[in-house]
């Protein structure tokens, strides 16, 4: 093999390795934004639950509750 053609096959693997990369990198991406959506829809999903149960709490009576009627 002459180094020409030593020298291309090496930049031919070199452009092959960094397009393989460059396509990781943009699937790594794209997961990456699908999980902090769904990060971002779970956070706004436990603030409003967390909401409802205090809304549940001050709405229930202050006093003990009785024991049940089978006590």
């Amino acid at each position: 093999m002459t180094d020409t053609a030593s020298l291309s096959a090496r930049i031919d693997a070199l452009e092959m390795r960094a397009a393989h990369q460059d396509r990781v990198i943009e699937d790594l991406n794209q997961t990456i934004t699908a999980q902090w959506q769904q990060i971002d829809r779970l956070t706004r999903e436990i603030v409003r639950l967390s909401d409802r149960v205090r809304e549940a709490e001050a709405a229930a009576p202050s006093g003990a509750e009785p024991p049940p009627p089978h006590y």
